[in-house]
């Protein structure tokens, strides 16, 4: 999410949610929930600002990579963030109940309706960003966070020339994994895999990413099973994954920059 990283690199995230500003208050949201009747739904003042400001930016004629710049301008943030795509691409997720958006399925239903299908509305009509692609050539490490790998990753290996660019220097590529002990750290990998065929273990994500990565860093609860990893002709690497403080964050940050690709 965008604006996580956002706030993240703002030093204004709500560390304890991993989501939204710090010292949040929702009066806005409480007279939404009045007017349309719905319980669900859950951002602050100050996140519904920055999608009250995005959305005019829009009307404006601003495309999602600008206001990403002006927003991060805004924050004085220095880093350079790229968005997905300029395009508008929504994920649905089919359950045994009915069709739903991702965001009703995540945050009404708790991810617990059983998943039949995932799909990527708009996906094929989306185009890479810029020069990303220029720059998965010509970056000395690429590196794949421990992300959802279907929803998350997933949705960005399926913009054109991505999956193709990853391949093409996979043995600079480095992913962590999302799956500890068979089981997601947090949200729904585990059904979302499940629904795909794909084996929910650090095995299985090493299998989904095999064309694209050269590199694979599992938590050390896993480290049996690096050997069945490297079968698949990707180095491996066992290393404290669980990051539950920023000193645990910086560790395995520092980790990753120390592997020689």
């Amino acid at each position: 999410d965008i604006d996580i990283i956002t706030y993240t690199l703002a030093n204004i995230v709500d560390s304890e949610k991993g989501w939204g500003f710090q010292d949040e208050t929702f009066n806005c949201l409480s007279i939404l929930k009045k007017y349309y009747g719905f319980e669900w739904f859950n951002a602050g003042d100050k996140d519904l600002a920055t999608h009250i400001y995005r959305t005019d930016l829009f009307k404006k004629g601003f495309n999602k990579a600008e206001i990403t710049s002006i927003i991060c301008e805004k924050f004085g943030i220095k880093s350079q963030l790229i968005p997905m795509c300029n395009e508008d691409v929504q994920t649905f997720i089919t359950t045994d109940s009915k069709k739903m958006h991702f965001e009703e399925y995540f945050i009404k239903y708790h991810c617990e309706p059983k998943v039949i299908d995932v799909q990527f509305q708009g996906i094929k009509k989306a185009m890479p960003v810029n020069n990303i692609l220029n720059y998965i050539k010509k970056a000395k490490k690429v590196l794949i966070c421990p992300s959802n790998p279907i929803v998350s990753i997933g949705t960005i290996l399926g913009i054109e020339g991505i999956r193709e660019s990853l391949k093409n220097v996979k043995q600079k590529v480095i992913a962590i994994s999302p799956i500890i002990e068979g089981a997601t750290v947090q949200g729904p990998a585990d059904k979302l895999m499940k629904c795909f065929g794909i084996e929910v273990s650090c095995v299985g994500v090493a299998k989904y990413y095999r064309e694209i990565i050269g590199h694979f860093i599992i938590d050390k609860k896993d480290c049996k099973l690096k050997s069945e990893i490297e079968k698949l002709d990707i180095h491996t690497y066992c290393f404290d994954t669980m990051m539950v403080t920023l000193e645990k964050k910086k560790e395995l940050a520092q980790f990753v920059i120390d592997i020689k690709t």
